[in-house]
């Protein structure tokens, strides 16, 4: 098979790829957030993930501005497992969106982000007792039942109150997209299948202490196609035995654009499927919730490092002081990020750019062009504000970067650096 090996990128096409409103100084410095990136690399140290907060803000009003327009009945749910920070969390809560949250800790964030509990939404396929008991304890609004189990620890939990709860039904519908990211095939982990689910649905409606408000789907993440999601309204409303109901979650999924190839829907296109395929396949009242999470933190970020050596070979190397620590998706996704040299935009040669970490396979991104690295150089790459800081690890005694605001050229840190004293914190001694 013949490889045609792309050129380099003009830096205009570079700077699209970072978040909106970028642009480069007259001296070629790349700009985000009215910031210079090499200043901000100087100002927190490196590694850091570094948030536009206007571009955070705008994304999350277009998603306010699509759903009042397609279906006015409904609301934005954050995915806050796609970047579990409170200060994250506390500025979609402040334009006007609720929290998903799919663990203890995720709920604890969400909580001291000032969300109000009754715009919460309850996750997880293997919810603990101690996890129920928390999301009942704060008065979540809505638990998404995954299971029979969920069913009968609720039952016990709420007593003689009432719990708001979703049932999680698979779809049955494939998504292209990696296998780690799909979600509602035959078989999936999460949710319960036809038969089961429309089981639960009559032993939820017999009882007393649960209140059975709909249904919830998810199909996958990083959807570069609308057609899943509008199959997959389309299944759980054809699903006999299910019936009509009053709220219909229908997940998150939307994909973003990692590279110059990445063409995802606009958020725009992606309300606006959903909200026709409701019009078709459910009640004209019900409520709708979906769920982004990706697609509405992922260009808003970006992470910096420094070079801390370039090695010559049959592809030359440059490596940084980061790596699988703080940007596990090439390693468990195979996604493809971009990347450049701050201050020289666009152009220049090959390079594999590649982390400090003890492992072969803590390569970050492969045939990158970069223009001139040398050792020292702020090294930024875009869109990496879904699921880098979740999966932020402490790999060869790592510490976890801080998270920067950026905001008309002022920045603030919003998360410290990890420090070595944390990590010897949780240590029992004596």
């Amino acid at each position: 098979m013949t490889v045609i090996e792309r050129p380099a990128a003009p830096a205009t096409d570079l700077v699209r790829l970072f978040p909106d409103g970028s642009h480069l100084a007259e001296d070629g410095e790349l700009v985000v957030g009215g910031y210079r990136v090499s200043d901000l690399a100087d100002r927190f140290g490196t590694p850091a993930v570094v948030v536009d907060e206007t571009a955070l803000r705008r994304r999350a009003q277009e998603y306010v501005r699509a759903l009042a327009k397609h279906w006015p009945n409904s609301q934005a749910v954050f995915a806050s497992k796609s970047f579990p920070c409170t200060a994250i969390v506390r500025t979609l809560v402040e334009e006007g969106l609720g929290v998903d949250v799919a663990g203890g800790g995720e709920l604890i964030t969400a909580l001291a982000a000032g969300v109000d509990p009754a715009d919460l939404v309850v996750h997880g396929n293997a919810k603990t007792d101690e996890e129920l008991a928390m999301a009942v304890d704060a008065g979540a609004g809505t638990i998404v039942v995954d299971n029979f189990d969920d069913i009968d620890r609720l039952e016990k939990l709420v007593g003689e109150s009432e719990q708001r709860v979703l049932l999680r039904v698979i779809p049955e519908v494939a998504a292209d997209t990696h296998e780690a990211m799909v979600t509602g095939q035959h078989g999936s982990k999460f949710g319960l299948s036809v038969a089961d689910a429309v089981s639960a649905v009559a032993r939820l409606r017999a009882g007393a202490r649960l209140r059975l408000d709909g249904l919830h789907v998810h199909v996958g993440s990083q959807l570069l196609d609308t057609e899943p999601f509008r199959r997959s309204v389309e299944a759980i409303a054809g699903i006999e035995g299910l019936g009509e109901h009053a709220v219909y979650d229908l997940g998150g999924g939307l994909g973003v654009r990692y590279t110059y190839d990445d063409r995802p829907p606009s958020v725009e296109e992606y309300v606006r499927t959903l909200a026709d395929a409701a019009r078709t396949h459910l009640p004209a009242g019900a409520r709708l919730l979906i769920e982004p999470g990706r697609s509405l933190v992922a260009e808003a970020a970006m992470t910096l490092y420094r070079v801390v050596t370039v090695k010559p070979g049959p592809r030359p190397l440059v490596a940084v002081d980061g790596g699988m620590a703080d940007n596990l998706e090439p390693m468990l996704y195979g996604q493809r990020f971009e990347a450049t040299v701050a201050s020289r935009v666009g152009g220049g040669e090959r390079y594999d750019l590649v982390g400090r970490h003890c492992e072969s396979g803590d390569t970050l991104i492969r045939d990158v062009f970069l223009r001139s690295p040398e050792p020292g150089d702020a090294i930024a790459v875009p869109v990496t504000g879904a699921y880098c800081y979740s999966l932020a690890n402490n790999y060869n005694g790592a510490r976890r970067p801080p998270v920067v605001f950026c905001r008309d050229g002022e920045a603030r840190e919003v998360v410290r650096r990890e420090t070595f004293e944390d990590l010897l914190r949780r240590d029992v001694t004596g």
